[in-house]
């Protein structure tokens, strides 16, 4: 089973790639893992992703879909694999698509004002990196630590303005794509993966049982 994961920053995603993982025991791949991994082995190609990220420019296209198509190339991809993040373009997609099927495209569709109110309410214990949310999961003492009593703060990307920026570079950036999927006609002579669109604005269980009743059919 061959997949790629849909859905802005706050959809879930993480959460939902893990529960599809675990179930169709595939590995879950991302861009960010495959760049870090690259540097640390130090490969040629991972002496220029170095070189490129140190010199705080974007990785190229070219470079990305040749690090993705090695990984896809391992043993543990026979099964299938779970692609998280990329592709992010459709010049990214039409690369894949010359390489490899992928059979359903997992598209988390959650309102926006949902996103804000996901991203924004987070807050941070700096020194243990612990998590908490003033709605969905508090702390006992109002902007407090639970094990230390040390202030929370709220990250520079989670404060709203900021969010609200992210969310739209993402839809610019990927409505372009999520059309691509829904048109796809057998481009480059693959079959069509089945693009579905779920409502991410419900309980994790709930989210998780709507997309494996879609690609268990």
């Amino acid at each position: 089973m061959r997949l790629i994961l849909l859905g802005c920053p706050g959809a879930g995603k993480g959460t939902q790639a893990k529960l599809i993982t675990e179930k169709y025991h595939i590995p879950q791949i991302s861009t960010g893992d495959i760049l870090r991994a690259a540097i640390q082995q130090s490969t040629p190609l991972g002496k220029s992703v170095k070189e490129i990220v140190e010199s705080g420019r974007l990785v190229p296209d070219e470079i990305v879909i040749e690090l993705v198509k090695n990984r896809l190339q391992q043993t543990d991809c026979q099964p299938g694999f779970l692609l998280d993040g990329f592709p992010r373009t459709v010049a990214q997609a039409q690369a894949l698509h010359h390489y490899t099927e992928i059979d359903y495209v997992i598209d988390i569709d959650v309102p926006e004002t949902e996103l804000i109110k996901r991203l924004s309410g987070r807050r941070v214990h700096s020194a243990s990196g612990r998590i908490y949310h003033i709605l969905y999961q508090p702390p006992k003492i109002k902007d407090k630590d639970d094990v230390t009593g040390e202030s929370l703060v709220q990250r520079p990307d989670d404060q709203e303005d900021t969010v609200k920026k992210r969310l739209t570079v993402y839809q610019l950036e990927t409505r372009p794509l999520r059309e691509y999927y829904q048109n796809f006609k057998g481009n480059f002579g693959r079959k069509n993966p089945k693009y579905i669109k779920v409502n991410g604005d419900a309980a994790v269980e709930e989210i998780s049982r709507r997309i494996m009743k879609e690609i268990s059919k």
